[in-house]
Order: C-alpha cells, then structure tokens, then sequence
C-alpha cells in the first residue's frame, strides 16, 4: 500500500513538473519571439522616416536619382524581412537600409541651407532617437535568447523542449560593419 502511495506522488509530482516545465519553456520562447517583434517595430519605424527624409533632400539635389532609388529598395527590403524574414533576412535589409541612410546623408552634406533646415534636423533627431531604440531592441531581443537558449540546452528543461515545440532561437548579430548605428549628424 506505501508503495502504491510513493507511486501516486511521483507521478502526480512528474505531471506537475511536466506542465510546468511546458509553461516555462513557452513563456520564454514567447518572450523572444516578442522581443524579435520590437526589432522589427524599430525597423519599421526608421523606414517610415525614410521618405520624410528623402523628399526633404530630394528638393535640393534633384540630380541623386540613383541615391533615392536605392533607398526604396533598401526600405522595400526592411518592410518584406519584417513580415516574414528570418533573423539573419533582417539584419540584411537592416545592413541595406543603413547604407541607404548613409548615402542620404552624404548627398544632404553637400547642401549647407539644407543642413541648416529646422525640417530636416528634425528628421535627423527622430533618425537617431529611432538607431537608439534599434539599438535596445536588438539587445532586449538577444537577453530573452540568451535565457531561452540556456533553458532549451540545460537538463531537466531540454527534456522537455520537444513537448513544448520549443528550440534555440539565433542571436540577432548585425552584419560586419554594422555594429554603429549611421551617422546622422553633421
């Protein structure tokens, strides 16, 4: 009869651990996968400024087609990685739309009134506000890997990974060169 008892225990024991376990390991892939959703608001909140700031410059350097062409791609790229890109699909359109801004900026550089602006140091304030929230995404996104990651690798959690339909997430490492946000002061 003790034996039968021991046995109960154990098992509802188990079958507490295991929905437990379940839970803890859904939250924090939850986590991630939200924390991979900021980076992709930020993304999508700097290339919303985009067309702001180009059609600010556009009136001053009519002649920079191809500039004002790569940024649409550029923009076009981060808005298709957003939706559905992987990590590594969204630091290269975030790597293409850094270039993009870069070149913006090189042309408004040569347009002192342009500089000088109140619309376009506006632009710029709001440009740079946002490589900052870039910035703490990507970090807040990697912090909620790192602990999924340590979870789905450490007994008695990755005994449980495959219940939960959870696995190591990638981290968001910015593509060489990348590691600074652009310039966007002058």
């Amino acid at each position: 009869m003790l034996w039968i008892i021991v046995a109960v225990v154990v098992a509802l024991a188990l079958a507490l651990f295991t929905v437990y376990a379940f839970n803890r390991l859904r939250r924090v892939d939850i986590a991630a996968q939200e924390a991979l959703g900021g980076i992709d608001v930020q993304l999508t909140r700097r290339a919303d400024l985009i067309p702001n700031l180009v059609n600010t410059v556009k009136g001053y350097a009519q002649h920079e087609k191809g500039v004002f062409e790569a940024v649409t791609a550029a923009r076009a790229g981060v808005a298709a990685a957003a939706k559905d890109g992987s990590v590594q699909d969204k630091a290269a359109a975030e790597a293409k739309l850094d270039k993009a801004i870069i070149d913006v900026l090189a042309v408004a550089e040569a347009y002192p009134d342009l500089k000088a602006s109140a619309n376009f140091q506006s632009l710029q304030a709001e440009l740079a506000e946002t490589e900052n929230k870039i910035s703490f995404a990507r970090q807040f996104y990697n912090d909620a890997v790192a602990t999924l990651n340590s979870l789905v690798r450490t007994i008695p959690w990755l005994l449980f990974t495959g219940i939960a339909g959870v696995q190591a997430r990638e981290f968001y490492d910015a593509p060489d060169g990348q590691d600074a946000p652009p310039a966007v002061t002058f």
